[in-house]
């Protein structure tokens, strides 16, 4: 799907911006931003989407998006219900690459911040020790005053720059343009409907009604725009509401593969394979080991 782009709104007297959020969800627009983005999930729990990656995202999670990297986290149905009591929780650090002005980075000392940046254009999720310093520092930023902010960010930069306890995210960086405007009402409607209804059963002929298109121009026109068919991301959709049920560890399998939209069992152990490389009882043994 094509991103929105999104014009983040800060403080005129500062160079970057870190929030404490609390709130009743994330939302459900899925964009993009110039700036950098340091994200941490104190509470909530859904899935997220990060360019070409379709993932759960669970209390605790560390992420470092990077310049123009389209993203959306999707919190479980129950946060949009009315009265549900439910909330999110978040710390969130928002900074352009030359925040601190163009020169610093072309400082020999500054190797490792370039090399951060470039390699945060495939988002990195962190964790181990570097997790724990960084999000330290991010609480003791939200209240801090101007010289302070300033220390802490650079030192949250130099503890991810000279770390190694992280994973990439995303696996295609080409697949993203600026999209239309069109493109956005259009690709936002289909999202949103299918996070709403990924449990029954989807017809290409509802869908592509849904868009304004015919089937065949539909199928042509998801492919050319996210890469993939609308079945393989209606499955991936399906895939990561599973792993949400095993990691919870309260249903058996055969419950979760009916639960997630799937008719039949062999079949979704044969989508969850290809998807995730591990069987469902592999992927919930590895989990709960860790």
């Amino acid at each position: 799907m094509k991103p929105i782009y999104r014009k983040l709104s800060g403080e005129s007297e500062s160079s970057f911006s870190i929030r404490h959020d609390v709130k009743p969800n994330f939302g459900n627009i899925w964009h993009y931003h110039p700036e950098l983005e340091l994200h941490y999930n104190i509470k909530g729990e859904g899935v997220r989407f990060i360019g070409d990656n379709i993932g759960n995202f669970s209390s605790g999670e560390l992420i470092l998006l990077g310049q123009n990297l389209p993203h959306a986290w999707r919190c479980r149905e129950e946060y949009y219900h009315h009265n549900s009591g439910l909330n999110i929780e978040a710390i969130v650090f928002q900074f352009l690459p030359t925040c601190l002005g163009k020169d610093i980075l072309q400082l020999p000392e500054a190797f490792l911040i370039n090399k951060l940046y470039e390699r945060a254009k495939s988002g990195m999720i962190f964790f181990g020790q570097t997790k724990d310093k960084v999000i330290e520092l991010m609480r003791s930023g939200v209240n801090a005053g101007s010289l302070d902010r300033l220390i802490i960010m650079l030192s949250i930069l130099k503890t991810m720059a000279e770390s190694s306890e992280f994973k990439p995210i995303v696996n295609n960086l080409n697949a993203f343009q600026q999209p239309s405007e069109m493109d956005d009402a259009r690709l936002s409607h289909i999202y949103t409907y299918t996070l709403s209804n990924y449990k029954r059963d989807i017809t290409l002929k509802e869908i592509s009604a849904l868009s304004n298109l015919s089937v065949t121009s539909f199928c042509r026109y998801f492919k050319l725009m996210t890469n993939k068919t609308y079945y393989d991301f209606l499955i991936e959709i399906r895939i990561s509401h599973a792993c949400r049920f095993l990691v919870e560890n309260k249903l058996i399998t055969e419950v979760i593969c009916f639960e997630c939209g799937f008719h039949n069992v062999s079949n979704f152990y044969r989508h969850f394979k290809k998807v995730k490389g591990v069987t469902p009882a592999e992927y919930k043994r590895r989990y709960l080991k860790n």
